[in-house]
């Protein structure tokens, strides 16, 4: 049964993405107030009233120009812990993208872990639970919580894209390097369902070293066929370019690619300007803001992910089933 009537807030900076999910559930925004203050403070609230409720916020957690990434994580705490101290049921943190999540384990002596620092800040407000959007280890994001992690998948955006358009193409899935194989593995074989035939794998070997990505061999066949590589995310573009390049090289027909999030970070734009790749697809968890609106529906297709965090939230709401939805 559900917990308390739906309540769904989104904060100023996502509310265009908050709308677009308010829509897909035919619910109109919660009311509440966002203040500056002259010294760099500020404040949130609710203004409708929360008691009892079972309580959803958006908040997309990327940095953009005037907001940092720590302003829009600050922000959602100190508004979760608004809403708990309101006698809200329950508070539901929705994240399309979710700040630190790649800093989860120690690289170096002494390194940081920022994704369970992040974990730990939520839970003392007192949120209930996390939804997110393919982050970028999931073991990690799990393991980083003791509330409720949740998570969901682009992969069936991706995958009926994919399914329309390369009908009668042999098709060849490539994961950028050896960790994100089991990603890779999971969109192959999603796609093989969709387009009722097989479908080849490959990988590229990838080392990194004080910033510096190099590796260029290819394990697995991609001549003469359509390659399309699978990552969780895009920053500055160049390990992405790297692998179109690889395959293309090797006689890859057409490269196409996929990315849950497109962060284009520097010189992205330039750097997926590259004709090895045909396609870049994303979707509107992270706002393609940093690229020239010519790439948009050219080189980079964004596609909606709102309408799948308005099921996520339909289900949650009335205690669903998350795992039947990622299996849809």
């Amino acid at each position: 049964m559900p917990r308390g009537e739906l309540c769904l807030f989104a904060l100023n900076a996502s509310r265009p993405y908050g709308e677009r999910v308010a829509a897909a559930l035919g619910l109109t925004l919660a009311r509440h107030e966002e203040r500056e203050f002259e010294d760099g403070e500020h404040k949130a609230r609710p203004l409708d009233n929360v008691r009892g409720r079972d309580v959803y916020v958006i908040h997309s957690l990327y940095g953009e120009p005037g907001m940092s990434a720590n302003d829009k994580l600050i922000r959602l705490l100190f508004f979760i812990g608004a809403l708990k101290d309101a006698s809200a049921a329950r508070v539901t943190a929705v994240c399309p993208y979710l700040a630190y999540s790649r800093k989860d384990r120690r690289t170096k002596p002494r390194d940081p872990v920022g994704s369970r620092y992040v974990a730990q800040l939520f839970e003392a407000l007192g949120t209930d639970r996390v939804l997110t959007l393919d982050v970028h280890n999931l073991a990690a994001y799990q393991n980083a919580f003791r509330i409720p992690a949740e998570h969901l998948e682009a992969r069936g955006l991706f995958v009926a894209w994919f399914a329309s358009r390369l009908r009668d193409e042999a098709v060849v899935v490539v994961s950028p390097d050896a960790g994100g194989v089991k990603r890779a593995d999971a969109f192959r074989d999603s796609l093989a369902h969709a387009l009722g035939r097989p479908v080849a794998s490959a990988f590229m070997e990838k080392r990194r070293s004080e910033g510096v990505v190099s590796g260029e061999a290819v394990v697995g066949e991609v001549r003469g066929k359509t390659a399309i590589i699978i990552d969780d995310l895009v920053s500055s573009g160049t390990t992405l370019a790297r692998a179109a390049a690889a395959c293309k090289t090797l006689g890859a027909k057409r490269v196409f690619a996929a990315a849950s999030h497109g962060v284009f970070a520097g010189a992205a734009a330039e750097v997926l300007a590259d004709p090895a790749l045909e396609k870049l697809l994303v979707t509107d968890a992270i706002p393609p803001f940093r690229l020239p609106s010519q790439m948009l529906g050219h080189r980079v297709e964004v596609l909606e992910s709102a309408p799948l965090f308005a099921e996520a939230i339909r289900r949650l709401h009335s205690d669903g089933s998350l795992v039947e939805l990622l299996q849809d």
